[in-house]
């Protein structure tokens, strides 16, 4: 008796996580979709505004038309600390 009560416990546990897997998965296929144009949905992680590309130095970065703080992708800030090495500037003395 005690084994088909463990049999039925992993059952329904197998369900619950399976139907969590399915909701997961429905909402990022959701997220993907509503995100085809990713300048105009990127919001700020500090405040509620919107952020917008801007173009640094050649490097395309991000900006928020709020609080005008300056988020960068992977590998943007090593790129601009190169370039502020290369021209003498503050930044790529710190960082460079």
């Amino acid at each position: 008796m005690p084994i088909e009560l463990d049999e039925r416990g992993r059952a329904l546990e197998n369900e619950y996580f399976r139907q969590k897997e399915k909701e997961l998965l429905e909402k990022m296929k959701s997220q993907i979709s509503g995100n085809d144009s990713k300048s105009a949905d990127m919001q700020c992680p500090r405040c509620d505004g919107a952020l917008y590309e801007t173009t640094y130095e050649a490097i395309t970065i991000d900006v928020c038309n709020k609080c005008t703080g300056v988020w960068l992708d992977a590998g943007e800030l090593a790129q601009v600390a190169t370039k502020e090495e290369e021209t003498g500037g503050w930044f790529g003395k710190i960082f460079g």
